[in-house]
């Protein structure tokens, strides 16, 4: 076990901050304990660690086990939004305004790293929230690797690159993965070393590497960019509900991607920091109709 105290210079949310990197209730690499502690399991470049992270009056405190313990204790700033620069943003809207001001710890973390949140964006195409986590939970617990020291019982790291290319694919069809997201994550774990230079590039050029593999593009290299490097402008332009959310929340109407980037120009380069303070405001759009019903892979 290695462990490391840290003392952030601004206020800090922490269940706000972790919250994108969890998948569900259930998520085999991330969980919630009843004292507070927040156990995480991720694939480093020295290989799977678990960290567990809790707060001690104005302290961060963080222990973690595993070959990639001292990388994971190493980024626990950046992790925790250490490295979010958020100085020129201004609130255009009322909700948005209030909503940073109510909430001032919302920032962005990075956990420096592509492929954990890469494969997690996979899944999560073109599917519901319910199919990606259900998932995301069989591949970490049968192909992922058993979390270090003393985690909760069956927390995982999800699968590595070399894992991924191992897995058959009636293991895929078993899992509930279409042959378009199996091929993707086949595409991405062929080139995942030279992935990992998205977090030096950043911004349009990090997003731009990562789309260079098929079947990643727009919405699926924003969603990767905005828990890799923290990307404040990266705009998850093709989501399911995402446009709504924002058109109603700042304009009383229902748009689409175009309309969305209209409304969130003022806000460049923070159109994703605007957006999560929509999130977070508690705003919720109208619903007309029935919710979408997830097809099973499993079954076709």
């Amino acid at each position: 076990m290695a462990e490391r105290s840290w003392t952030p210079g601004f206020v800090l949310d922490l269940p706000a901050l972790l919250a994108p990197l969890r998948r569900g209730g259930g998520d085999p690499a991330f969980r919630r304990d009843g004292t507070g502690i927040v156990w995480l399991v991720s694939n480093t470049t020295a290989g799977v660690g678990t960290l567990a992270v809790r707060r001690a009056g104005g302290a961060v405190l963080a222990s973690a086990w595993g070959p990639g313990a001292d990388e994971l204790l190493g980024g626990l700033p950046a992790l925790l939004g250490d490295g979010d620069d958020d100085s020129d943003f201004q609130a255009h809207h009322p909700l948005v305004a209030e909503t940073r001001r109510r909430l001032p710890g919302l920032r962005l973390g990075s956990v420096g790293r592509v492929w954990d949140v890469l494969f997690a964006a996979v899944l999560e195409q073109k599917v519901t929230g319910y199919e990606a986590r259900r998932s995301w939970r069989e591949l970490c617990r049968r192909f992922g690797t058993p979390a270090p020291g003393p985690a909760p019982a069956g927390m995982a790291a999800p699968p590595t690159p070399r894992a991924v290319l191992g897995i058959a694919d009636w293991e895929w069809h078993r899992a509930g993965l279409d042959g378009a997201r199996r091929r993707t994550l086949i595409a991405a774990a062929q080139v995942a070393h030279r992935l990992e230079g998205a977090v030096a590039l950043r911004g349009e050029p990090g997003r731009a590497l990562l789309r260079k593999v098929p079947g990643i593009g727009v919405w699926t290299a924003a969603e990767i960019a905005q828990r890799a490097w923290g990307d404040a402008d990266a705009v998850s332009v093709g989501d399911f509900h995402i446009p709504s959310i924002v058109g109603y929340a700042l304009v009383g109407h229902k748009l689409d991607d175009d309309g969305m980037l209209e409304v969130l120009a003022p806000y460049a380069p923070h159109r994703h920091r605007a957006v999560r303070y929509i999130e977070a405001s508690g705003f919720r759009k109208p619903r007309f109709g029935p919710r979408y019903a997830g097809r099973d892979y499993r079954s076709m």
